[in-house]
């Protein structure tokens, strides 16, 4: 299955390890309706895997001149703070799966299109900060995903070749990422079907996390 030795495993977060991509578009719509205006949920997806800044200059263009980010940014902050204040959710299987690697030895990174602040607030709430070595995040790399810059950080952290990791990714822009950097990529879709690109540069694509263990159980040495 795997084509080199594993020596780590790097995680993306949203929509992989926690349940945040609805989330943040049931903001995106809501606070779009609180000006007036809709937000198609195709636009929604077109946002997937994209770093938060990047995603700004994405609306504003969207809606053109005459509309305020800025007035957009704190009905969108309020709403999504307040689904994440009554719980952060994990994925299914996330648990399991990590608690599987610590006992083989494998060191984890996350690898992030989000700020560190959310990755410590996220991750933190959920009780599974402390599971991973390494966090990259977009603060740490000049250029975020689809690039692979955030990978390759992760990796640098464990002081292990990017080459030797096993990537865990959900969107096509993430994924490509972690093909870009090299690593044994594995897709667990969340919200978007996986291209045939992303088919093409994965080694598996896998329906969930449990499908993963069930795998990693099945090809990774005791």
């Amino acid at each position: 299955m795997f084509i080199r030795p594993v020596k780590g495993v790097l995680f993306d977060m949203d929509g992989l390890l926690i349940d945040t991509e609805a989330v943040y578009i049931e903001a995106l719509q809501a606070a779009a309706r609180a000006m007036g205006r809709e937000m198609p949920l195709a636009f929604c997806h077109s946002m997937i895997g994209i770093p938060g800044p990047i995603c700004d200059g994405m609306i504003s263009d969207f809606y053109g001149p005459g509309f305020s980010l800025d007035v957009f940014s704190t009905h969108f902050d309020a709403h999504a703070r307040r689904a994440f204040e009554a719980g952060v959710p994990v994925k299914s299987g996330a648990v399991e799966l990590l608690d599987f690697l610590r006992d083989r030895g494998l060191p984890l990174a996350i690898a992030t299109s989000s700020s560190r602040a959310t990755v410590a607030r996220h991750l933190g709430r959920a009780g599974l900060l402390d599971r991973f070595k390494a966090i990259a995040t977009r603060d740490d790399v000049i250029s975020s995903k689809p690039h692979p810059d955030v990978y390759f950080e992760a990796a640098r952290q464990l002081g292990i070749p990017a080459e030797s990791c096993i990537a865990l990714e959900d969107s096509n822009v993430g994924l490509a990422a972690a093909h870009a950097a090299g690593t044994m990529a594995i897709m667990v879709p969340d919200i978007l079907t996986p291209t045939d690109e992303s088919r093409a540069k994965c080694l598996h694509v896998a329906e969930d996390l449990a499908s993963v263990l069930h795998l990693l159980r099945s090809t990774l040495a005791p």
